[in-house]
């Protein structure tokens, strides 16, 4: 039986590109080598698209900075890669985005892949740059009766007038602060005062135009995982304990990380039965298709928050997407064998669309 194809494309320009890597080495142990010739196609941290060799030294380096310095690796133009990788021609079947952040989960590179006429695994470009969007997302997960935690949005070119204290009159203290366009937590503080909150705002700008300030849910961190197109369907929920005051980017993926993971969640049996099915339903409202991870804050109420919906979700050796899967009885070589199969159905359906008059 003929291999199918896989482009692995993983790095990019994004604050999240060593996480990136690492997902990347994942998903590229865990492919069935029997049914897929994989092409893993990295991009370095200055957009630069890098050929296979040279991908490979990456992927199976200890480190990013391992084998051989990105410094040295050949990087032919865009252009030229996009050329001699993405040619229907090439018998790329199907491409597998793994990169996290923006050009990588907003749309950007989904809209390059459908122009250039190729499956691709996760959500199309509307659904991924909604949800890469917070503020966006959070208007129309709203407008489907969906709580969300209430927030405000300013943008980075006027921080100079935020009024702290109105924020802190409306929102509560503490609150939090975030990019509205970045992941793993990336940019994000938690302000108690108006000190804190200016210089978090501040930090924050550096990676996004547009920052979220949001009411502090005093509660529990539940995700769930969301596989499916037309049909999407929930794995069973996990729990997020974080190590420290909240899951900050160190509290994921440092070494000496002292947060831990509970697969299932211990829930009541209607708690679980709400969340997915809320679960579900964002996915739905947010033109989601192929996967997301949702997340949930569970406050002491037990009412359920939608914290965020991620896209591209982490397929590190912690990341809960895949291990919620796992515990759902589905292992990570079919849970990737499912993305697969879901990119190139959709693409499939959506080839006999009509595009003329």
């Amino acid at each position: 039986m003929k291999k199918i194809r896989v482009a692995l494309v993983f790095g990019g320009r994004s604050a999240e590109h060593e996480v990136s890597i690492r997902s990347a080495k994942t998903v590229y142990k865990e492919l069935d080598k029997q049914k897929y010739d994989i092409v893993p196609i990295a991009i370095d941290r200055s957009g630069k698209w890098l050929n296979d060799s040279s991908s490979l030294l990456l992927l199976e380096a200890t480190t990013s900075k391992g084998a051989a310095p990105l410094t040295e690796i050949s990087t032919p133009s865009i252009l030229k890669n996009i050329t001699s990788n993405f040619d229907r021609e090439s018998t790329i079947d199907v491409v597998f985005p793994i990169l996290h952040g923006p050009n990588g989960e907003d749309g950007s590179i989904q809209g390059l892949f459908k122009v250039i006429n190729v499956p691709y695994v996760g959500p199309d470009v509307l659904g991924s740059s909604v949800c890469m969007d917070k503020d966006i997302a959070k208007r129309l997960l709203l407008q489907a009766d969906i709580p969300c935690a209430p927030f405000v949005t300013v943008e980075s070119r006027a921080l100079d007038k935020v009024n702290a204290k109105e924020i802190f009159a409306q929102l509560g203290t503490p609150v939090f602060i975030k990019p509205a366009n970045l992941g793993s937590s990336v940019g994000i503080g938690k302000a108690k005062n108006e000190n804190e909150l200016i210089g978090m705002l501040k930090n924050a700008a550096k990676f996004d135009k547009k920052i979220l300030i949001e009411k502090f849910i005093k509660g529990r961190e539940i995700e769930c995982s969301v596989l499916g197109n037309e049909e999407p369907v929930a794995s069973i929920p996990g729990e997020i304990i974080a190590g420290a005051d909240f899951y900050s980017y160190d509290a994921k993926y440092s070494a000496d990380s002292q947060s831990t993971t509970k697969i299932p969640a211990e829930l009541p049996e209607k708690v679980t039965t709400e969340l997915q099915s809320l679960a579900v339903k964002a996915f739905k409202v947010l033109g989601c298709e192929g996967m997301a991870r949702v997340d949930f804050f569970l406050d002491e109420q037990n009412k359920l928050w939608i914290n965020e919906l991620n896209t591209i979700p982490g397929f590190t050796s912690i990341s809960m997407y895949p291990k919620m899967w796992e515990a759902s009885g589905l292992p990570i070589s079919k849970l990737l064998d499912k993305l697969i199969d879901l990119a190139i159905s959709r693409y499939n359906r959506d080839s006999k669309l009509q595009i003329t008059v």
